[in-house]
């Protein structure tokens, strides 16, 4: 095999690794509860959420008496388009768009927390923090650059949580975390033409370790602040990379890569303005500058095969909804919220073409009778249109092959969940014994 097809070779299969990556941290999946959802998640780390709210703060669990169970699933509809623009490649332009490359999923996500007795309490979150799947045209322009996608992450975060007093509560617990990934890309081999290009595919997985912690203050009847912390979680990732020729063969083989998933912050706030109704305010800080640049290490020669310079921003997010109890039985809720994307022109890829985003969302529970309660929302995120670019000096370079895009993006997002409340709270605990001598 000459040089020239073994760096290109190598080129493709390196990106798909690292676009990958970048990807699956980017796009953060934040439905993991049909309640929060309805508000455009504000408040949700004050426990607007329910239990699910233990996702951005461990200690709502205490706001939780008795047994209570809930379940929610989200039904994720991306669409979203890469045309082709001017500084395109000309052996690629005319290959056309990529068509829609959005796939919709489902995402499951629940939650549950136990009272022991008035001062502890025993939970347990699960749901997938991370993950998407986008499918572009088999051939089209950018094949250089992305085929497929799977992304696919779960995380269990068991939690124990602690009533301080009636203003302040205390909680915090291990997340574990699965992350896996498949991707695929064209495989640009010098004299056959683009519409013929073979795909190289990478797979790997990886589980990890970190923790959740958070508080919860009530200075007063019908005011709660909460704070919650997720860390980051480090990723030992062990993959394959897999070419189709026997001629690219000593290209194939295991390959491994650290990454480290950005830590989460979030604040919150519910304030009572009537018996009836709510007001809901909502922050949240996601480090995913902490990614930097991933190496990627070749198992075989037991060197680095090539460094990734990811270089995203951080992520913020603000949000503001409202409650109101229509009836003794039916709460209704609005909300909106503006995402800052760590994803820019700078290092905007066809696996991720992100842009900040404008969340609106509507909601509503209706208490089926003292222990049912059933939840419904709907959220439609407007995106605004980016710019992607490829190629010689930009972050991701395949062959030297230019491509540049301009991304149409938006979601439709629908969930529906309940919460059921098993039994009557535990009696208080004993007070403890006090012996007189």
């Amino acid at each position: 095999m000459n040089g020239t097809m073994r760096a290109w070779a190598l080129a493709a299969s390196v990106a798909a690794i690292g676009v990958g990556e970048a990807r699956a941290g980017a796009f953060g999946i934040r439905e993991q509860s049909t309640e929060a959802q309805g508000l455009s998640f504000a408040g949700a780390a004050a426990g607007s959420g329910g239990v699910s709210s233990i996702f951005w703060n461990p200690a709502v669990i205490t706001m939780n008496p008795g047994f209570v169970a809930e379940q929610n699933l989200t039904y994720i509809g991306l669409s979203s388009e890469i045309r082709p623009a001017p500084g395109t490649n000309p052996g690629f332009a005319g290959l056309g768009g990529s068509g829609d490359i959005g796939q919709g999923a489902a995402v499951p996500a629940g939650a549950t927390s136990y009272q022991l007795n008035d001062r502890l309490w025993l939970g347990l979150s699960t749901g997938a923090p991370f993950g998407l799947v986008t499918k572009p045209n088999q051939v089209w322009s950018g094949e250089a650059y992305g085929r497929s996608s799977r992304i696919f992450s779960l995380a269990f975060n068991p939690v124990i949580g602690f009533k301080v007093n009636e203003w302040l509560s205390l909680a915090a617990g291990p997340n574990i975390e699965y992350f896996r990934l498949t991707l695929r890309q064209a495989l640009p081999i010098p004299g056959i033409s683009p519409t013929l290009y073979p795909s190289s595919f990478l797979k790997g997985e990886s589980w990890g370790v970190g923790f959740t912690a958070g508080a919860t203050l009530t200075p007063r009847d019908g005011t709660v602040i909460g704070i919650g912390y997720r860390s980051s979680v480090h990723h030992d990732i062990d993959g394959s990379i897999g070419v189709p020729l026997v001629a690219l063969a000593p290209l194939a083989g295991q390959v491994h890569s650290k990454l480290n998933t950005p830590d989460k912050l979030s604040v919150g706030l519910v304030q009572a303005i009537s018996p009836v109704a709510r007001v809901d305010l909502g922050f949240e800080w996601d480090q995913w500058s902490r990614l930097g640049t991933i190496g990627i290490v070749s198992n075989r020669l037991g060197l680095p095969v090539s460094n990734l310079p990811l270089n995203y921003k951080d992520g913020y997010t603000y949000s503001i909804g409202a409650e109101y109890d229509a009836a003794p039985n039916l709460t209704l809720r609005t909300g909106f919220a503006y995402e800052s994307s760590p994803i820019d022109f700078g290092n905007r890829s066809v696996r991720l073409p992100d842009g900040d985003r404008y969340i609106a969302s509507v909601g509503a529970s209706y208490r089926w009778n003292e222990r049912l309660t059933l939840n419904l929302a709907y959220s439609h995120f407007f995106l605004d249109r980016s710019r992607v670019l490829a190629g010689i000096g930009r972050d991701y370079n395949v062959g030297n092959i230019a491509f540049a895009g301009v991304v149409d993006s938006s979601a439709d997002i629908v969930s529906v969940g309940f919460r059921y409340v098993f039994g009557a709270p535990p009696p208080a605990a004993p007070a403890p014994l006090v012996r007189k001598y």
